[in-house]
């Protein structure tokens, strides 16, 4: 009988991990732009969890998308170098990457309870200094800036008492310090 041995498969390679990423652009403000960016994201099959755009100079005539994305760094890499070479793109910053920054976003949390889980919903939402937006004999909205994870725990909080909708601006963040 002869002996056969087994080969050995090669380890498989760990795909590298992702990591959250928020990149900044300062873009021109004019027709197209944020089609073009969304594009360059949605043409690869690369997901963006949060995105923002607001107009930070109407003299200059630019606008600031911030963008929340997931990626390795090969793949954060190239949606960098992708946006840098459109041509409304004056300015790419991935401020995870460039040192300490503020993140916030803002949320209303509406939660319709009565009774004792009405008093609950208001001590949980008083501990996270939510500011109550608007209250009836059913509901409350309440209004909470902070960083994502705290709007999650909030938002985790409130289920059992009655959680009917949130709504959700996404990430803004800017670098801390002197530069962009």
């Amino acid at each position: 009988m002869k002996k056969t041995t087994a080969k050995k498969k090669p380890a498989a390679k760990k795909p590298e991990e992702k990591h959250r990423h928020i990149i900044a652009c300062v873009v021109d403000n004019e027709f197209g732009v944020l089609a073009r960016v969304i594009g360059l994201f949605s043409g690869r099959g690369y997901n963006i969890e949060s995105l923002t755009v607001a107009e930070v100079s109407h003299t200059e005539n630019l606008s600031r998308i911030t963008i929340v994305t997931s990626g390795n760094d090969m793949v954060i890499n190239q949606i960098k170098a992708l946006l840098e070479r459109l041509v409304p793109v004056h300015k790419v910053v991935d401020l995870t990457v460039e040192g300490p920054h503020v993140e916030r976003e803002l949320a209303l949390i509406k939660v319709a309870s009565k009774g004792k889980a009405r008093v609950e919903a208001l001590k949980i939402a008083d501990g996270f200094r939510a500011k109550i937006m608007d209250s009836n004999a059913s509901s409350f909205i309440f209004e909470i800036t902070g960083t994502p994870e705290k709007i999650d725990e909030l938002i985790n909080l409130m289920r059992p008492f009655g959680l009917v909708e949130t709504c959700r601006t996404g990430s803004v963040a800017i670098g801390r310090g002197k530069g962009i």
